[in-house]
């Protein structure tokens, strides 16, 4: 039992990791899929905690506030959007879990829901600061490329992307459960032996340069807003004018500004709020899940090194499940 907690305590602080992006699992995959991979980590590590975990519901939901007390403090100026996510990763998995084993089709319809929910997030988002204008200006386009190609379909562009992107998502949800079984049964089957690892000091320091994530959302919006005006202006004849440019630039631009300094601040307050007062609850497992990273940075370093035998997917698979296995069988020198 005792064992369990502490491999329990060590997967919510790779979990953390993940969540906080410290230079870990998203260090070694520099990747556009970053929001895949961030969600499939997590699901690995939320369906290990229940693998563990005798009470699966009340381990997943004391991790998950953990979880989130660190991305507080190491991550401030995470959306709100991110704290949904996380949740209800963690939620439904806990739910899950609390009534079905996960050799069954239990990780594959976790993968499938949660990858689901992120990407109707994301059009749910889009529909709310641009309206049905986004979606009248991708229509336009997709008229204009049928006629160049004299292909007319009665099927609206909008329709097959939005279709489309929630079957990649749906696909990619299904495929990442049946990869973490797979990693799972990897990890269960390794025999169980302490792993050591010095901890090396870093004396350079790497700085990456970032663009500030209120920077990145003005460029986005500046971009969809003058794609959504050119569609209506060079394919919208008579049904477009300077009236409605300036009503879809202000419409987004309020919405936006309503959002960012009015209701996510105000959310992101009552999130807080709450984490806070559970933080000197758990501030122990806190400060042991952030000394933790410094030296799971390394062993996922390593364990990196060690895997450079193998080519391609097998050695994402047994990167995965030796470094996962190699940070819950961790010693650190102090134990």
């Amino acid at each position: 039992m005792k064992k369990n907690k502490s491999i329990i305590d060590k997967l919510t602080a790779l979990w953390a990791l993940n969540e906080c992006g410290l230079g870990g699992f998203l260090h070694v995959f520099k990747t556009p899929f970053t929001g895949l991979i961030v969600g499939g980590i997590a699901i690995l590590l939320i369906s290990l905690i229940a693998y563990y975990a005798e009470n699966k519901w009340q381990a997943i939901l004391k991790a998950l506030v953990i979880v989130l007390i660190i991305k507080m403090a190491v991550s401030p100026y995470s959306p709100f959007g991110a704290y949904v996510a996380v949740s209800f990763q963690a939620v439904f998995g806990a739910l899950l879990f609390s009534k079905f084993s996960w050799r069954g089709f239990t990780i594959i319809i976790l993968g499938l829901v949660t990858f689901l929910e992120s990407a109707i997030q994301k059009v749910f988002v889009l529909t709310i600061i641009y309206g049905e204008e986004l979606w009248e200006a991708i229509n336009l386009y997709g008229i204009e490329v049928q006629k160049k190609l004299n292909f007319i379909s009665e099927t609206s562009t909008t329709s097959f992307l939005i279709t489309l992107y929630l079957l990649i998502y749906g696909i990619c949800g299904i495929l990442a459960g049946i990869f973490i079984k797979k990693i799972i049964k990897i990890i269960s089957e390794k025999k169980e032996t302490d792993f050591h690892l010095e901890l090396i000091e870093n004396d350079s320091k790497t700085k990456a340069i970032k663009t500030s994530f209120k920077a990145k959302v003005i460029w986005v919006w500046l971009i969809t807003v003058a794609v959504i005006v050119l569609a209506f202006s060079l394919f919208g004849g008579d049904l477009f004018g300077w009236q409605k440019a300036i009503y879809i630039l202000l419409r987004s631009f309020l919405v936006l500004m309503l959002w960012y300094l009015v209701i996510g601040p105000f959310l992101l307050k009552m999130i807080r709020k709450y984490l806070n007062k559970k933080e000197s609850q758990y501030k122990e497992d806190i400060t042991n899940a952030m000394d933790l990273f410094p030296y799971f940075r390394q062993i996922l370093s390593h364990t990196w090194k060690e895997t450079k035998h193998l080519k391609g997917i097998t050695r994402f698979k047994y990167f995965m499940a030796n470094s996962i296995s190699n940070c819950i069988h961790f010693k650190a020198p102090s134990e």
